[in-house]
């Protein structure tokens, strides 16, 4: 596998530690929360680790085929109460990566292209390309949304497990899938879903269509019967250890400097980014149409992937919240460029 040497093994290692760690020191998500704290400690004492960005190719698909097992027909019934968070979700993209731009460009100084596309609540990836296509830095971009997905993922997973009680293990015996809960035609038809979705997503250029191509067939596969179980919950937490060894690995290369200044303006930027996404989930809470915890994940501003395997670990509809992400990343990617281009030919 590309990029598999003894750097990617070592941060998988440490990744595993970390989850190990974590999970016996009752901490939320240490599954995902471990790893990526050990490996962000790795990188900043300079240990020789690398992302597992092969492995990642390979879990991603896994994840969404996880999230389309959540297609029932019953969901269907449930789609109307979604419009409210789709008519609010353009105002809040607008407030949240608003205010995200002032911080970076008054508080931490960025150049206007960097402010705006390391502000931009989007895909990290979509983000650097723009970003560095218009002229922005593409290391601090990157450094940005990074920082931004850590400090979501360590408030959401704390708030949830500590606040509200939530387990965020995804280990209890209720919602346990052992490996012998599929049959052999149940493991060839999620394979099948996982490889024939990544390939649907490239052909049909789905946003995140690693993500979004193998849930929607995943989704048509449990919708119809074809399968009814998902995939192994041993399975989900190798996703997380993944995940969030991907995610320690990105400060690789960054002096101490950059990475507290980067997690400073992250704290500030995706704090406030956090309180919008409450307050607009409280909306949906007052008019009836979702319960809050559900709500704020869909508008959290973390990725898709994190996000998703959060909603999982915290046993809410994952399906209702991925999707929501979709759009928001959809959004994004096609809005942020055109908006950019009207406010840059305005200052001209």
């Amino acid at each position: 596998m590309a990029g598999f040497n003894r750097k990617t093994l070592l941060a998988l290692l440490i990744g595993l530690t970390g989850g190990v760690i974590a999970f016996f020191v009752g901490l939320p998500l240490p599954w995902m929360l471990g790893p990526m704290i050990a490996n962000i400690t790795a990188a900043m004492l300079r240990a020789p680790v690398q992302g597992p960005g092969g492995l990642r190719n390979v879990v991603v698909p896994v994840i969404g085929v996880l999230l389309g097992s959540g297609v029932t027909a019953e969901l269907f019934g449930l789609l109307s109460s979604w419009v409210l968070t789709l008519i609010l979700l353009p105002p809040f993209l607008l407030l949240a990566a608003g205010v995200s731009f002032v911080i970076y460009r008054r508080v931490g100084g960025y150049d206007p292209v960097t402010a705006y596309y390391a502000a931009m609540p989007g895909g990290l990836n979509e983000m650097i390309i723009l970003g560095g296509e218009a002229g922005g830095s593409e290391r601090k971009i990157a450094l940005a949304h990074a920082a931004r997905v850590m400090i979501v993922i360590i408030f959401i997973a704390l708030f949830f497990g500590l606040v509200l009680g939530v387990s965020a293990g995804g280990t209890d015996d209720a919602n346990w899938t052992a490996l012998d809960a599929l049959t052999p035609l149940d493991y060839l038809v999620l394979g099948i879903c996982a490889v024939a979705g990544v390939w649907l997503g490239k052909i049909a250029r789905l946003p995140a269509g690693p993500v979004f191509g193998p849930m929607i067939l995943s989704g048509i596969a449990h919708y119809t019967g074809l399968v009814t179980v998902p995939p192994p919950s041993l399975f989900v937490i190798a996703a997380q250890i993944t995940i969030g060894t991907v995610i320690g690995t990105r400060f690789v290369g960054a002096t101490l400097s950059d990475i507290r200044r980067e997690i400073g303006l992250a704290t500030l930027s995706s704090g406030i980014m956090l309180v919008i996404a409450l307050g607009f989930a409280q909306m949906i809470v007052l008019a009836g149409g979702m319960p809050l915890a559900q709500a704020f994940l869909a508008y959290a501003p973390g990725g898709l992937t994190e996000m998703s395997l959060l909603t999982l670990a915290m046993q809410q509809d994952a399906t209702y919240v991925s999707v929501i992400h979709v759009i928001r990343i959809t959004l994004v990617i096609a809005a942020a460029p055109l908006v950019f281009a009207a406010i840059r030919k305005r200052a001209l």
